[in-house]
């Protein structure tokens, strides 16, 4: 079980000069903002075309607001509560008078909790468009992460090859076979996850190299290696339940990372190790390359019309298991809020009792562990399972690339062995940790 902390650590923040917090809100926040002006920039002519002076007008708002926004975020001036009709106002609108008083000023971009603040930043840019007339459901990211997923597609008919490989011959695998066939589900699922496009400032950031051969150079530089604990517990599962096992998915970044995900969960349901997988999405355009439902529905589209079989055949097959209820899409608001997973039982209670139904809750990425962690500067050896400051609706881990200056769980002087192999090991992406917990009372269910 957790041990209570008695007093937390600071969380990361832009306050700390030099920190990866500071670099990113001085200045990858401000070039992300960029790039969506320009992206919005480019529908000028659409407006005008389809609506005339009204839409122009709508656009120069729009845009003039965003502008606005990258200058306040730039010179540390307050940040403000939101006035857009979207249900999750009120949360965050009390979450800032929170912060208000707790540091008896307005929060500002670079004094407080970095978490809170870059996750207002795309909050912001969603109320933005949110309050033009003709912008309301515009992404201003889905050029780049569409253009991301087709840059991919020679490692992703790689992996889909794979795939089909170990499904159609299941039969013929061996126990140890099929452990090791896990092993590298897992892993691909895992470094998937260095494709992130709000880590890159929105700059090209796609698989490019073979990601089978990869794997054996990658291994070292997974910090924290728990596949086999994740194997063992899905084993005695899928036992005891007869198969009737539920895993749910918290999905990170589109394009590569989403195909390697829906590939593990295929894996997972060929093998016998589950019989429903629930993929959650975020609810509004987020961190620039995370996955919505919008994204998840045109990969399926894409990969169902694609000239390659393989492709064909698993969006086909992905469609299908929509319909007849292997898979589950899903989004809720809590995923795109700025609080902590800690909170998540009182914030959101329904999605807290839904994830309590999962035999084993995947996190993925840089942002999942962020909020897992609190976003916190925990020592480098603080136990797993006590960051998470008592947020356990179900066994859980997390596969995440190493994209901010956090991590817990390791073991004494192996921060001190990552940094002699690299300076930026803690937020280059180079580095990974799979991180797993079961409590020992649901081991006993």
């Amino acid at each position: 079980m957790a041990v209570a902390v008695e007093v937390l650590p600071e969380a990361l923040s832009g306050r700390f000069r030099g920190s990866f917090a500071y670099k990113t809100i001085k200045d990858r926040l401000p070039k992300i903002l960029t790039k969506a002006v320009d992206t919005i920039y480019r529908q000028r002519t659409v407006l005008a075309t389809k609506h005339g002076e009204c839409g122009l007008d709508d656009f120069k708002l729009t845009v003039g607001r965003l502008s606005k926004l990258r200058y306040e975020l730039q010179t540390n001036k307050p940040m403000y509560k939101l006035t857009d009709k979207h249900a999750d106002v009120e949360l965050w609108n009390q979450y800032y008078d929170k912060e208000k008083e707790r540091n008896g000023m307005d929060p500002c971009w670079f004094t407080n909790a970095w978490l809170y603040v870059e996750c207002f930043m795309y909050r912001s840019i969603k109320e933005t468009l949110a309050l033009s007339m003709f912008l309301k459901d515009f992404d201003p990211f889905e050029e780049q992460k569409r253009s991301a997923f087709m840059s991919s597609q020679t490692p992703i008919v790689t992996l889909a090859n794979h795939l089909l490989h170990i499904v159609s011959s299941n039969e013929h695998r061996d126990a140890d076979l099929l452990e090791k066939d896990f092993r590298h589900m897992v892993e691909l699922s895992l470094w998937g996850n260095k494709n992130d496009l709000s880590i890159s400032g929105g700059s090209e950031n796609y698989q490019k190299a073979d990601p089978l051969e990869q794997l054996d150079e990658l291994q070292p530089y997974i910090l924290v290696d728990q596949i086999n604990d994740m194997w063992r517990h899905l084993k005695s599962c899928a036992n005891r339940k007869c198969g009737r096992c539920r895993i749910d998915i918290i999905l990170d970044n589109a394009g590569f990372e989403l195909f390697g995900d829906l590939c593990f969960a295929e894996f997972l349901l060929r093998m016998g190790l589950a019989s429903e997988v629930h993929l959650h999405a975020k609810a509004m355009p987020w961190f620039v390359s995370d996955t919505t439902s919008q994204d998840f529905w045109w990969t399926l589209e894409m990969l169902q019309a694609s000239n390659n079989g393989e492709l064909s055949r698993l969006g086909t097959r992905w469609h299908q298991h929509i319909k007849d209820e292997t898979f589950f899409l899903k989004q809720d608001d809590f995923w795109t809020l700025p609080h902590n997973y800690a909170e998540l039982r009182a914030m959101a209670p329904q999605l807290y009792q839904d994830l309590s139904a999962s035999d084993l809750v995947v996190f993925k990425g840089d942002l999942n562990y962020r909020k897992l962690t609190g976003d916190l500067q925990w020592p480098h050896t603080t136990p797993f399972v006590d960051a998470l400051q008592g947020f356990l609706p179900a066994p859980l881990c997390v596969l995440r690339t190493l994209k901010a200056d956090l991590v817990v769980g390791l073991q004494e002087g192996q921060d001190k062995q990552a940094e002699e192999k690299a300076s930026d090991w803690m937020v280059s992406g180079n580095f990974a940790v799979v991180q797993f917990y079961v409590d020992r009372a649901w081991e006993q269910l």
